[in-house]
């Protein structure tokens, strides 16, 4: 970092990953002393206020993410990808989670970072999220070693189109908690209300839209204006918090919360994410394999609800409230057990800015 005037700088790369957007930092350009790591995110992003007015966030918790890289040392890895969230009205770093739409800039941000060399046509980028120790194998197109970001690929929830990123998660099952099932139940009850708790690639509270009056195909909107809905779901995600060995989850973003229901649109099924105090504008690429997981494995809430899904490698398509996600999935099912073992998905990303964030002195003060 070096001083500007009464500020210091730090360089940057702002990104859309996915259909999530923030900055990308090389780690070894932030404090390595995790609290003043988390001051200087909530400066660069204007954590703590609505609009995030102060920084760069765009007062959504989807813009309101940070992605810090770093060459690894690790054999058979490329680059350690570190996550934050940082808190849009609450003045808050949660470094518990990870992300897997942010994950879809890492690739193209490591090489534009000089962090690994690109190679002619296509750069293969083994990239391992510290936050849950799952491995991830990005494929990133380059053609003339140099990163491209156009081309026809949509997804659902980014306006326009851009070049394909492939994205293989591998060893997401207990990514946080160590199990797959961590309250030991596919199926139990907490408040009266049957729930999951699940973790694959993000640890979950899932629960049948039906039963809390819901169909899966609310807007984000009118789900958001149910202030009940989030007491009720938040309430019950405490408890699955401590049931699942995350202890007290007020002020952490895990577990999430999703609702699941049978498909309208032609999909394999419908799905609401919260993230949690908010209800996510698309689908979590994390909280998509979750869900996916839920509706294949016996025996809990989504058990049955999903459609014209084959066997492994089965592809799972997931409506949600801008459109669609789909992923392929290899499962295994073999009596009472039930093994994710991995998950691929297609998706998109863009460098929209390169530079340097200015950071108050206050974040340093003391």
């Amino acid at each position: 970092m070096a001083v500007h005037m009464t500020q210091q700088r730090v360089p940057f790369l702002l990104m859309r990953g996915g259909t999530s957007r923030g900055p990308y930092f090389k780690s070894s350009d932030l404090p390595q002393d995790r609290d003043q790591l988390a001051k200087l995110l909530l400066a660069v992003v204007g954590g703590g206020h609505p609009n995030c007015i102060d920084g760069i966030g765009g007062g959504s918790p989807v813009t309101a993410k940070v992605a810090m890289l770093a060459t690894s040392e690790v054999a058979d890895v490329d680059v350690e990808y570190f996550f934050a969230q940082v808190g849009v009205e609450r003045a808050a770093v949660d470094f518990a989670p990870t992300c897997g739409n942010i994950l879809v800039g890492v690739g193209p941000a490591a090489i534009e970072m000089g962090l690994i060399p690109a190679t002619p046509d296509k750069t293969r980028v083994r990239i391992r999220a510290v936050n849950t120790d799952a491995m991830v194998i990005a494929e990133v197109e380059t053609p003339n070693s140099q990163v491209n970001y156009q081309g026809s690929t949509k997804i659902s929830g980014v306006p326009n189109t851009a070049a394909p990123i492939s994205l293989q998660f591998i060893g997401v099952e207990g990514s946080k908690t160590g199990a797959i099932f961590p309250t030991g139940s596919r199926q139990e009850k907490i408040e009266g209300l049957a729930v999951t708790c699940m973790d694959v690639a993000m640890p979950m509270l899932i629960v049948r839209a039906i039963d809390v009056g819901l169909t899966c195909r609310e807007t984000k909107e009118q789900l958001d204006s149910s202030a009940a809905l989030f007491d009720r779901l938040e309430s019950i995600r405490l408890v699955a918090g401590k049931r699942m060995g995350l202890g007290d989850v007020s002020d952490s973003v895990i577990p999430k919360v999703g609702i699941i229901a049978e498909p309208a649109a032609g999909g394999s099924f419908s799905a609401r994410y919260f993230m949690p105090w908010s209800t996510h504008p698309s689908l979590a690429v994390t909280g998509s394999q979750c869900l996916a997981a839920c509706v294949l494995a016996p025996g809990t809430v989504g058990d049955g609800i999903a459609a014209g899904i084959g066997e492994s490698p089965c592809r799972v398509v997931i409506e949600h409230p801008q459109g669609r996600m789909t992923l392929t999935v290899r499962y295994s099912v073999k009596g009472n057990m039930f093994e994710f073992q991995s998950a691929e998905i297609v998706r998109t990303a863009r460098l929209i800015a390169r530079g340097e964030l200015m950071v108050p002195p206050s974040v340093f003060a003391g």
